[in-house]
């Protein structure tokens, strides 16, 4: 009887260790849904937004769950605009940075990864601080370049200074790939009779096709996204990029705010981002982490 009476309190008396760990589970997927629910909210409102009738969108209260779906912002958004060119200027001004990154980056990162030059430390440091310097510090002084060389309206008058700003995320991504590959590769390749260029074209970049791919999408990514110099070097009506073209919509009068259109043409800016990150997440994570865990 002693015994039963003793198994039931041990059995009612959780020790105090499981229960804050209870206590830790439980405040970890609270705040897990609280991030989730704050990252995801603002895009959630612009998609049913995007979707809403007028009179549901200007409602007070607010209306945060339509019960009436509408595709006419969207209809407008093609028929009032050409929001087919600035998709096409977007993915030209986008692809041509990328491209050059790569290019030029890919070689840049292999050098810095196995020759080690003098003052690389410094070199590096230098491209990590130019990677957090905020770029409308040098929207004056390049503003003074494109019109010196007359590029106003002009892709070049983008892709050259996206391809500068996002050239040394390129490197570091791409060195820290290059650091991890034996180099056991490249001497059996030069005992083959391999040079350099050919080493690295042939060797070398497909084992870092997950590193050029999150570089580039990187990169892209930025490209796509950038507002200031796309707004300051470029006022041609059918030059303009999505973020632009997007942020000038106007309604019929100056006193409409065309939200629908404003929110379709954000949706329509978002989806081509989010299926790359949906589609290369992993190698985009794999690159960032790379060189962090050893052994």
């Amino acid at each position: 009887m002693a015994i039963g009476i003793q198994s039931d309190q041990t059995r009612n008396s959780a020790p105090p260790k499981s229960r804050s760990r209870l206590w830790v589970d439980v405040l970890f997927w609270v705040g897990i849904v609280a991030m989730i629910t704050f990252s995801l909210a603002p895009i959630l409102w612009q998609l049913l937004t995007s979707f809403k009738v007028n009179e549901d969108i200007v409602a007070v209260p607010n209306v945060y769950f339509p019960s009436r779906f509408t595709l006419s912002h969207y209809t407008e958004l093609f028929a009032r605009r050409p929001f087919w060119r600035y998709i096409f200027n977007s993915a030209v001004v986008s692809l041509a940075t990328t491209f050059a990154c790569l290019v030029i980056g890919t070689p840049a990162a292999y050098a810095l990864a196995r020759s080690q030059p003098r003052g690389s430390v410094v070199f590096q440091s230098g491209l990590l601080f130019i990677t957090l310097f905020p770029g409308i510090l040098l929207l004056q002084g390049l503003l003074e370049v494109v019109q010196a060389f007359n590029l106003g309206n002009n892709y070049l008058a983008l892709i050259l200074p996206y391809t500068a700003i996002n050239l040394p995320l390129t490197i570091l991504v791409l060195r820290n790939f290059f650091v991890q590959l034996p180099a056991d590769l490249e001497d059996a390749a030069k005992v083959d009779g391999f040079n350099t260029v050919q080493m690295l074209v042939y060797i070398l970049l497909p084992l870092t096709l997950p590193a050029l791919a999150a570089a580039g999408i990187l990169t892209f990514i930025a490209a796509w996204n950038e507002f200031i110099f796309a707004l300051t070097f470029i006022t041609e009506e059918t030059m303009k990029t999505i973020p632009v073209a997007s942020a000038q919509i106007g309604g019929s009068s100056v006193f409409e705010v065309p939200y629908g259109e404003i929110a379709a043409a954000t949706v329509l800016g978002t989806i081509p981002l989010v299926i790359l990150v949906l589609l290369f997440q992993r190698q985009i994570v794999q690159s960032l982490t790379a060189g962090a865990v050893k052994g």
